[in-house]
């Protein structure tokens, strides 16, 4: 597609003469002549919601200049996809036009990016603090922020303690948005975002959040981050296998959406026994990289107690991993088949190595010669007393197990219990100090950018929580709710601090450790590309290594509910999907970089979403004056793409303006209308274009290579 906006071209600077360095998540490039780039907070602002709206304003912070076809610049390459254009240069600079591809040398020049021009507020160093004029629009809202809820009062009480305005309240258009990525993944369809705009209801964000919680996309969002907790994944170095991995997935998946208690879920992971094709439950004990004790412990106090076990002593380490010492793993006559199980006659010894028939060594009795079965065969290893680990005939019995809890407590464990189900009660009491603080920390680190203790997976005596009485509010609201974790879902985001406004209003630096704004992420790998496809109206292609059918993808399946970590895209790959090896949250890097920007900018996977989706086809043929309606082919002789066209045509609003579908491209890819800037701006553009479509998909282009559509805000 030629003439696109071409808005965030800053990405081609090579970054070893501008330097670039990360600040929270935000990439500020700093250089030469002290060039301010879009998307970049201010220096010395305290604002880094600035990311929020603006990666390309080409008026004020980068500029394009066209050239002709057939010149070249070796610092700074010729753009294929939009010849002529290639230049950038700092404000003040002279800015040339870059045609669109019905106006070549008319001279028209691309306007700003409109969702990218930053409110006059925002462009100000000082924007954003306690004493600026009223909320900035539209993404703040001017109601009062008064709230009688438990969560805020413990939050607005310590910010008063410590001198910190909070941010203002959200806008309705921000909450939309915010509440159905972090909810369930996805964006607000055009005809959702009307509707909830539309309601004049004081308590529709209330009755939108419980609808929420109950469609089919929450459980597939939280089947996702569980996923990449429990480490579910067929390939190297996990190796689940892909229905194994199927399997698991959909039975968290149903935990999910059926509200399974918290306890209940963790005890069925931590004491099943059975296949790991059909008691999917077994597969946490085979996630792992290792089946040693000590490997298995430090999983489970990673995932459930928010432990990094691998920094306890050895002693410590040691005493919880004897309870997961007694766990077998046999092979059945089923490829790839693995029972899991408890063995009440494995030894609490290491393995020895096997000894010759009828020798004696200082360690190990007389090993006897094997015994034939009836079928004549001799019997399996381990079946007759060997030093495999296994109790056999002749062999000592199994002894009573020591044990040690995490919290330095002892416990003798009977042969014939199962020291895994010892462990799991003691887990889930009320009163232990781990689990319910390490899933409520979770949950609140995944709405709000952060955890009350930060990294939520790193729980130690020396990284205490910024609010303690907040955790202590989450731990017990818990239990008390009988561990109904959407209870917890939905307790965050009925809060005002939940719903506060990303734009800061304090320079302080505890403001973000206390919760003082929303902080601005970066949409995860699989919610920006269903975003991709949702906007346009295409698919996406997932695969997997394995050649088996239960890897196999089928076209128009989400990348959200995608069951295997080893079934994925190139795409999925550069946006910094997990690779789920270890469990750990710091896997998912959600950092933009510039090859992902030149992804997005320049890459034909994202044109040909742009220019053959069918649902913007469907949408700007109304640019057109409709002829009328001829005769169309049966359904069954149409390829694909043709039937797609005809599904979102036929519901497709009758938007018979320019001004209409803007409006409606805007509820599609941002989830708000346009301001009367923004529609101003567009509108000059499309004056002094000769093709009105090429100029909407040019809109479509800047608009989701905005922050505004790539981060949550």
């Amino acid at each position: 597609m030629s003439g696109m906006l071409l808005l965030a071209v800053w990405v081609l600077w090579p970054t070893e003469l501008w330097g670039t360095e990360w600040n929270g998540g935000n990439l500020d490039v700093a250089g030469p002549g002290s060039i301010l780039l879009p998307g970049a907070p201010v220096p010395g602002a305290a604002n880094p919601a600035h990311l929020a709206y603006g990666t390309g304003n080409l008026t004020a912070s980068a500029h394009l200049v066209a050239a002709p076809d057939n010149t070249t610049n070796p610092a700074h390459p010729a753009n294929p996809a939009h010849p002529g254009a290639y230049l950038v240069s700092a404000p003040g600079a002279q800015q040339g036009p870059v045609p669109s591809a019905g106006q070549k040398g008319s001279g028209a020049a691309a306007p700003a990016s409109p969702a990218d021009k930053p409110s006059p507020s925002l462009t100000n160093p000082a924007a954003g603090d306690a004493g600026s004029d009223g909320p900035v629009l539209p993404f703040e809202s001017a109601a009062p922020l008064t709230s009688e809820h438990p969560i805020d009062k413990i939050v607005f009480g310590k910010l008063k303690q410590l001198g910190i305005p909070p941010a203002r309240l959200c806008s309705d258009e921000v909450f939309l948005r915010r509440v159905y990525l972090d909810l369930i993944g996805t964006l607000p369809t055009a005809e959702e975002a009307r509707q909830f705009l539309n309601d004049p209801s004081p308590h529709k964000r209330e009755a939108l959040i419980d609808r929420l919680l109950q469609r089919e996309e929450f459980a597939d969002y939280w089947a996702m981050k569980w996923s990449d907790l429990l480490r579910i994944k067929a390939e190297f170095p996990i190796n689940l296998w892909p229905n194994a991995a199927q399997a698991y997935h959909r039975w968290v998946r149903t935990a999910i959406r059926d509200n399974m208690p918290y306890d209940r879920f963790v005890r069925e992971l931590l004491t099943a026994n059975g296949s790991n094709f059909r008691v999917p439950q077994v597969n946490f004990y085979r996630a792992v990289q290792s089946k040693d004790p000590q490997t298995i412990a430090q999983a489970v106090a990673l995932t459930f107690m928010g432990v990094r076990a691998d920094k306890w002593p050895k002693e410590q380490l040691a005493g919880m991993a004897a309870f997961f010492s007694r766990i077998s793993y046999k092979p059945t006559g089923e490829w790839k088949e693995e029972i899991v199980c408890f063995d009440p006659e494995k030894l609490i010894r290491p393995a020895q190595p096997p000894a010759l028939p009828g020798t004696v060594s200082a360690t190990t009795p007389p090993t006897p010669a094997p015994t034939p079965t009836p079928s004549g065969k001799p019997a399996a290893s381990g079946a007759g007393g060997s030093a495999s680990g296994q109790a056999g005939p002749g062999s000592p019995k199994a002894e009573p197990l020591l044990a040690t809890f995490p919290d330095g407590t002892t416990v003798r464990i009977r042969p014939d219990q199962d020291p895994r189900v010892v462990f799991a009660d003691w887990l889930i009491q009320p009163k232990n100090p781990w689990f319910a603080k390490n899933i409520v920390n979770r949950i609140w680190s995944w709405l709000l950018g952060r955890g009350i203790i930060h990294e939520p997976d790193d729980i130690r005596p020396d990284n205490p929580p910024s609010n303690p009485e907040l955790l202590a509010f989450l731990e017990k609201e818990l239990v008390d709710s009988g561990y109904n974790l959407r209870h917890i879902y939905r307790l965050i985001v009925t809060s005002k601090t939940y719903q506060l406004s990303s734009i800061p209003r304090s320079s302080k630096p505890e403001a973000a450790a206390q919760f003082a704004y929303y902080p601005v992420r970066r949409l995860e790998a699989e919610v920006l590309i269903d975003a991709l496809n949702q906007i346009t109206g295409t698919t996406e292609q997932y695969t997997s290594m394995i050649p088996e059918p239960f890897t196999y993808i089928p076209l128009g399946y989400r990348a959200v509910a995608l069951p295997d970590g080893s079934i994925t895209s190139a795409f999925l790959e550069q946006f910094g999907r997990p690779p789920r090896d270890s469990g750990l949250e710091a896997e998912r890097n959600n950092r933009i970089t510039a090859n992902q920007r030149l992804h997005l900018l320049n890459s034909s996977h994202i044109q040909r979403k742009i220019q053959e989706g069918p649902k913007l086809q469907a949408l700007l043929q109304s640019l057109s004056a409709r002829p009328k309606a001829k005769p169309t082919l049966p359904l069954g002789r149409k390829g694909p793409a043709g039937r797609a066209r005809e599904q979102f045509r036929s519901q497709a609003p009758d938007t018979q303006t320019a001004e209409n579908v803007l409006t409606e491209l805007y509820l599609t890819i941002l989830s708000r209308r346009p301001t009367p800037q923004e529609k101003a701006a567009v509108a000059e553009y499309i004056q002094k274009t000769t093709a009105k479509r090429d100029a909407f998909f040019d809109v479509v282009w800047a608009l989701i290579n905005s922050s505004e559509f790539l981060y949550r805000h």
